[in-house]
């Protein structure tokens, strides 16, 4: 008798002992946002790059989609557990209307950087919070042209239904790996315009994935939505060098009616703008 409970015993000691480092394999951001020389950065969002799954941000070369996203409330304060290791942290607040993709002229961002400009990491430990206190320097988004001897890594083309009309605000997105439902992004593009041109900058060379979304950019694919990717059902990764622009890069996409047998995929129609 003595003896039966032993098992029992083993079981819960293991099961609190993984519960355990699971709970401590983790640790803390936290801080507040201000608008330089404003307020609060209310209704923003920040946002956290995983330096072991890309390169860091830069609002110049290329838009890197972010790994984890948090809200920041009405005092500009946010914070944010996230698995141990080096991350890069940012905030965007969209005054334009948009919900994803790069920001736009008059939207507030903030990079954090050092003295030289260069982005600012934080190495994330168990069990330990970092404290950034209070930081007042989100500004209003200006759209850079490209800066002289700036070398930029791009891959461009456009957007098509299967009517070949050109599509108006989809949004394309690179990744390393083929693409499957819900796989997370590396780099985005802004939206279409009216001409279904995309210009998707990435960083330094690779072979990249390439999927057309409307409405996000990540996750399953809601009724309405546009998606695509290049090389259809079969999809094949683009070559670039960096340094690199590669052209002619076209995708055709569909309408997402919804799940199921009976549901068809069904082309956009012509002239519909898809914010």
């Amino acid at each position: 008798m003595k003896n039966s409970a032993l098992p029992f015993f083993f079981f819960m000691l293991c099961f609190v002992s993984v519960a355990f480092a699971q709970s401590v394999n983790k640790g803390i951001i936290a801080g507040q946002l201000m608008i330089k020389g404003g307020g609060p950065l209310a209704g923003g969002q920040v946002l956290l790059f995983n330096d072991a799954s890309g390169p860091p941000p830069s609002q110049v070369k290329y838009w890197r989609v972010p790994d984890y996203i948090t809200q920041i409330d009405e005092g500009g304060r946010f914070s944010i557990e996230l698995p141990a290791g080096k991350y890069y942290l940012g905030a965007i607040k969209r005054i334009s209307g948009e919900k994803i993709g790069p920001p736009a002229d008059g939207d507030y961002v903030f990079t954090n950087a050092d003295e030289k400009g260069s982005p600012k990491s934080y190495v994330v430990k168990n069990g330990e919070k970092i404290e950034l206190g209070v930081i007042s320097e989100a500004v209003p988004f200006q759209k850079r042209a490209v800066i002289p001897g700036a070398e930029i890594t791009a891959i461009e083309g456009a957007v098509f239904n299967t009517e070949g009309k050109m599509v108006e605000g989809a949004l394309v997105s690179a990744q390393l790996t083929p693409l499957s439902t819900g796989r997370h992004p590396l780099f985005t593009s802004e939206r279409t315009g009216k001409d279904g041109h995309y210009i998707l900058k990435v960083h330094d060379g690779g072979n990249y994935y390439l999927r057309v979304r409307s409405m996000h950019d990540k996750g399953p694919p809601a009724a309405g939505e546009m998606v695509g990717a290049y090389g259809g059902k079969e999809p094949r990764a683009v070559a670039v060098k960096k340094g690199q622009i590669i052209r002619g890069i076209d995708i055709t996409v569909v309408q997402f009616m919804g799940r199921g047998a009976e549901k068809e995929q069904s082309p956009p129609s012509s002239g519909t703008q898809l914010r």
